[in-house]
């Protein structure tokens, strides 16, 4: 299996997943936070969504500089705009990784914020490490915090003890 064939099959496996999950956050406690450093439910939630697109500008660019970035998180008014946002980026992963070559993967990436340079890594171990590592790090906490608010969790690997229940 080729790195482009793994990660294609990864990314879809781990957006059927993801989106089991955005699907059940309830609007209701959109600013809820566990703690006054965390970050709300719906801001989570959204950059748990956003995540498999880091794979898209990972591919198609050569860096990350905060000093130079614009970004503006997505808009969530409603549960839905989760997936949409979800599927979006998942699509602009799926797009990327089709258009990819093997020598892609090997290529050098830089995350820096001006001169300070943070990392440069090949985009294989950036791909890996900053985005889907990340994904599941951030989907692991949006599991907590809905365990917190009692809303019970469908299973991502198995059946989760609410399942069972049911």
């Amino acid at each position: 299996m080729t790195y482009k064939e793994s990660f294609l099959f990864e990314v879809k496996a781990e957006a059927e997943k993801t989106k089991k999950l955005l699907r059940i956050v309830p609007e209701k406690y959109f600013d809820w936070k566990p703690h006054e450093k965390s970050f709300s439910l719906s801001r989570l939630s959204s950059h748990v969504a956003e995540l498999l697109g880091w794979i898209s500008y990972i591919l198609e660019s050569d860096e990350l500089d905060f000093a130079k970035l614009d970004y503006k998180p997505p808009v969530i008014s409603e549960n839905s705009d989760l997936v949409t946002v979800l599927e979006e980026n998942t699509g602009k992963a799926i797009s990327a990784l089709e258009k990819s070559n093997p020598e892609d993967f090997d290529k050098l990436w830089t995350m820096r914020s001006g001169e300070k340079v943070f990392f440069t890594k090949c985009k294989l171990e950036v791909m890996r490490d900053f985005a889907l590592n990340h994904l599941y790090h951030h989907r692991g906490q949006l599991t907590v915090y809905l365990r917190l608010l009692n809303v019970p969790l469908p299973g991502l690997f198995g059946p989760t003890a609410d399942e069972k229940m049911m």
